[in-house]
């Protein structure tokens, strides 16, 4: 069943984590609001024996995931017909753990896991709309103020789709836990939050003089606003991700 009717992404042997279960969650909105506020994914495949794992840029559509490729690329020449089977992986730092102990020492984050099989985008509508998608998701109202691709730079550039349905995030948030012997130590433990911020926009040094005025969207560029964390979940195992 699709979360669109549930409101939560099913739990599957792929998606539940086999250690620190309680940090895992499935809800859609939560899933999807960290795709959306993230941008660099990192898609991991096997083609013709090692792993590959590459950074990429994506955006989500609904239920679905579009990932941007080079279509001269290994990686769109070895799709099949009937998809890859791929891991795209998204994570968000929200801040430093600092404990009293080395084995305490965490991260604040947010990470969403996505499973499933990658097809390439064929058709031409279908891949222009995903491109102006993967415009919007890097910065919001750009896609209608620039060119779109031409057939020339369509055909260099490939699509995957990736149906967003055996997906899960994972989160730690609060400060560290520290076990009771160590809390008098004299060591200094807490939080540092971590903001990523962008500076005032730079034209590009051949901008003809004519060109528009700095547009809204880019003078007053931020990223999709973050949810609230959850209630704190400080373990007695701070490694991440497993």
């Amino acid at each position: 069943m699709r979360p669109a009717q549930t409101g939560s992404y099913p739990a599957t042997a792929r998606t539940t984590p086999t250690r620190l279960r309680e940090r895992a969650g499935y809800q859609a909105d939560a899933v999807h609001a960290v795709l959306d506020e993230a941008l660099i994914c990192h898609l991991g495949f096997v083609v013709d024996g090692p792993p590959v794992v590459l950074p990429t840029i994506h955006a989500r559509v609904g239920q679905t995931l579009y990932l941007h490729a080079s279509s001269g690329a290994r990686l769109a020449r070895s799709i099949p017909g009937d998809g890859l089977p791929v891991c795209v992986t998204v994570t968000l730092l929200d801040g430093l753990v600092l404990a009293r102990s080395h084995f305490h020492h965490s991260m604040n984050y947010r990470s969403v896991v996505a499973h499933g099989r990658a097809h390439l985008v064929s058709d031409s509508r279908e891949r222009a709309e995903a491109l102006a998608a993967i415009v919007e998701h890097v910065a919001a109202g750009r896609s209608a103020l620039t060119r779109g691709p031409d057939a020339k730079e369509l055909a260099a550039t490939a699509v995957l789709r990736l149906p967003l349905n055996e997906v899960s995030l994972k989160s730690r948030s609060g400060p560290p836990k520290d076990d009771e012997p160590d809390l008098d130590l004299p060591s200094w433990a807490g939080e540092m939050p971590v903001h990523t911020s962008y500076g005032p926009p730079m034209p590009a040094p051949d901008l003809a003089a004519h060109a528009a005025a700095v547009p809204d969207h880019v003078r007053g560029y931020r990223r999709p606003v973050r949810p609230a964390h959850p209630p704190a979940q400080n373990q007695t195992n701070e490694e991440l991700n497993e």
